[in-house]
């Protein structure tokens, strides 16, 4: 008996740095920031399409429903990828990747959609679209986890980078920048160059390989003009503020409404039709117009936890896939969610990349959530996790049954 109850002072509740530190605590982080994320996400996609859809003679609820129904599937990837072995994900990696990348390759056959310039879309039944490029994201994160586990020394030379790991990531991001989706090769190659540094290659050798990225990078926004109108308008939106800086103003307006408390929900007014993709890659804009800075903040602090739940994971877990696959999604989705919000805020270029959990778009969210689903399942191989989580799922267990689990 503690010594507290023998002299009749009430426990003291456990610190928030104790429950941190818990071996459950990064599981129990990425669901609930999961969970809310997703819910706050539905609330603003009502939100910022009902507006526009009303004004077009649809219904003000279509959208959101649309969104309601990816969310369940989500949450079934989500649940199916948080309990299926490791094993099973590891060794069927390389099918995945291949499988997404031919998707992909479909994309420039007639089967390809093309919308807003990018022609990334394979239809589907019902209305519906298919983006094989986010499904890549996470196939490409799996695969190099599993390469990444299986080396038994460093990386030294230019032949450890190129093979296979390399070639995979050039294949996949070429394919990708071929449907006019720079936005996904920057965040899918940024992932990677993280990755590359978790397993050991020099931090000189990976800034070498980002400075010839951002060549690339140059070349390409040179190559296109709608490109180098963006990076115009980023410099100087005011410059060309009814055609490459309009979008820009427009959100930094709302944020300027929003103050600190915001106009309040529902209450914004740049989603009646001044703010163009509203309810997609800008919806941040209407969050800080609606929900003010406390609810940017709030957003911010959901990834955040995400963020610490996952390099956690990196820290603790003894298995070698899981600590790359954790590594790579946790960084996928953290600097996904950064170049988003630093897009709306003019603080990078626009490069048209949604919000994870929290933009209207079906594959974002189903993949976003089975991502996190891995995540979680990665966070059960923190030692002692899978023990706290039994012990968490039979309550009822007595004292004695507890210590024999």
């Amino acid at each position: 008996m503690s010594s507290s109850a023998t002299s009749g002072r009430p426990a003291t509740a456990p610190s928030l740095s104790t429950l941190l530190q818990r071996p459950l605590a990064p599981y129990q982080i990425i669901l609930g920031a999961t969970g809310l994320l997703v819910g706050i996400g539905l609330i603003m996609v009502l939100s910022a399409s009902s507006v526009t859809e009303r004004l077009n003679d649809r219904s003000s609820y279509g959208i959101f429903l649309r969104q309601a129904v990816f969310a369940v599937v989500g949450l079934v990837a989500l649940l199916v990828a948080k309990n299926v072995s490791l094993k099973i994900v590891q060794r069927f990696s390389f099918l995945f990747l291949a499988f997404s990348t031919l998707l992909i390759l479909l994309t420039f056959t007639p089967l390809g959609v093309e919308v807003n310039g990018n022609r990334n879309w394979l239809p589907l039944v019902g209305g519906f679209r298919l983006q094989p490029s986010e499904f890549a994201k996470l196939a490409l994160v799996m695969w190099v986890a599993k390469e990444f586990a299986a080396r038994t020394r460093p990386m030294e030379t230019f032949k450890d980078i190129a093979l296979p790991v390399g070639l995979g990531v050039f294949v996949v991001s070429a394919a990708i920048v071929g449907q006019k989706d720079v936005g996904t090769a920057l965040i899918l190659i940024g992932t990677v160059a993280g990755m590359f540094w978790l397993n050991g290659l020099s931090l000189k050798v990976v800034i070498g390989l980002g400075a010839g990225l951002l060549a690339a990078v140059a070349a390409l926004i040179g190559s296109a003009p709608h490109r180098l109108d963006r990076l115009n308008s980023f410099w100087d939106p005011m410059a060309d503020p009814e055609g490459g800086g309009y979008q820009v103003i427009k959100a930094m307006m709302g944020f300027a409404r929003g103050g600190f408390w915001g106009l309040g929900l529902g209450n914004g007014r740049q989603k009646w039709g001044a703010l163009p993709e509203a309810h997609t890659d800008f919806i941040f804009a209407v969050i800080g117009e609606e929900l003010g800075l406390m609810g940017a903040l709030v957003i911010l602090a959901l990834f955040a936890m995400i963020g610490y739940a996952g390099f956690r994971i990196v820290v603790l877990s003894r298995n070698s896939f899981a600590r790359y696959l954790a590594a790579g999604i946790t960084m996928w989705l953290v600097f996904q969610a950064f170049v988003n919000i630093a897009m709306v805020v003019k603080l990078l270029p626009v490069v048209g990349v949604p919000l994870p959990l929290v933009s209207y778009g079906g594959s974002s969210l189903i993949v976003t959530m089975a991502a996190l689903g891995l995540l979680a399942n990665c966070a059960k191989t923190v030692p002692g996790a899978r023990r706290d989580l039994a012990l968490a799922r039979s309550p009822k267990k007595t004292k004695s049954q507890k210590k024999r689990a």
